[in-house]
């Protein structure tokens, strides 16, 4: 799968597990961290790790490894590394102080379209 189809894969997951205000970034011509960076919500550290671990499993599923996984202790924050997908699960709070999608605004946001809305 290109890293656009493994980004709404990942955020579909996320969706799954009820994340909320999920955000796809793209990146592919401001940096060469990544494609694309997911932002998604979580209302506790055990939804924050649903969300990841859920994530996590499908992708094992497809036959992806993340290339590492931070913050899944804490859960205030879970960042996962598809290499050039990066989502990062965080409570709500701690979003709001990062404030990722300021940090990034001048980013193309991509749609996400919930499957299970439709």
């Amino acid at each position: 799968m290109d890293s656009l189809e493994k980004s709404r894969y990942c955020a579909q997951r996320a969706s799954d597990k009820k994340a909320d205000n999920i955000v796809i970034l793209e990146l592919k011509e401001v940096s060469s961290l990544a494609d694309y960076f997911i932002v998604c919500s979580g209302t506790s550290d055990r939804h924050v790790q649903a969300i990841a671990t859920n994530i996590e499993i499908s992708m094992k599923k497809e036959g992806v490894l993340p290339l590492g996984i931070e913050g899944m202790r804490e859960a205030k924050w879970v960042l996962l590394d598809y290499d050039d997908v990066i989502i990062h699960i965080f409570q709500e709070n701690d979003r709001l102080f990062y404030d990722l999608e300021g940090l990034w605004a001048e980013c193309p946001r991509i749609p996400f379209v919930d499957d299970s809305e439709q």
